[in-house]
């Protein structure tokens, strides 16, 4: 069985939006404690994300490397986008990101893990496939604009991923729960292989078929 995260909900006593943008919003909620006691917390509210860790037959990383203004720097990422759409297939997200992105389809789909971004502060739950048999997409390339106008794309050998993530050099939480996953997966008993399905339920952020 092993452990497990369960889910959960405390009594909600007030909720309030006072900040809503293009694609996020704040929530502030008083919530009731185990003491009894009724607590303010406020928290992103997010539609949720996908990345995609494309893996060619080399064993190299596709990675992006992309000005991230928060936190002032140019990280080096995997594709990844937003579930724009309420019940957004995250597949169907992920296949499209790569093909923007990367223009860059693949044949082979596997969920290689889920987590929540910041917990202590939002509701983003991030879902990371592997995609392997890589190769170009047809038709052309699509136009990219705003922070993406100046992105970098490259391939960069698992391991100098992972040395890099464990020397600090890289920092997207993508990137470093990816990459470590992945290494992990392939050490494994059944590798890859024993992946779940790209279609593998989503409790956090349920999807049609």
């Amino acid at each position: 069985m092993g452990i497990a995260d369960t889910a959960e909900s405390w009594e909600v006593v007030a909720s309030r939006t006072p900040f809503e943008g293009a694609k996020t919003a704040v929530r502030s909620e008083q919530v009731r404690m185990p003491d009894h006691a009724v607590v303010r917390r406020d928290y992103q509210v997010h539609p949720g994300s996908v990345c995609v860790l494309a893996l060619d037959e080399d064993g190299s990383v596709l990675v992006l490397r992309q000005y991230r203004h928060p936190v002032r720097h140019k990280l080096w990422e995997l594709p990844a986008g937003l579930l724009d759409v309420p019940g957004e297939n995250p597949l169907h997200a992920a296949q499209r990101e790569l093909y923007e992105e990367a223009h860059v389809k693949a044949e082979d789909w596997r969920v290689l893990a889920d987590f929540f971004a910041s917990p202590g502060g939002s509701d983003e739950a991030i879902r990371i496939f592997l995609a392997r048999g890589l190769s170009e997409a047809e038709g052309e390339r699509y136009k990219v604009s705003e922070e993406e106008a100046d992105m970098e794309v490259a391939r960069v050998p698992l391991g100098d991923l992972v040395r890099g993530i464990l020397a600090g050099r890289l920092g997207n939480p993508g990137l470093v729960t990816g990459a470590l996953a992945l290494s992990a997966a392939l050490a494994a008993p059944g590798g890859v292989d024993a992946l779940r399905p790209a279609q593998a339920p989503w409790p956090p952020r349920p999807y049609e078929s």
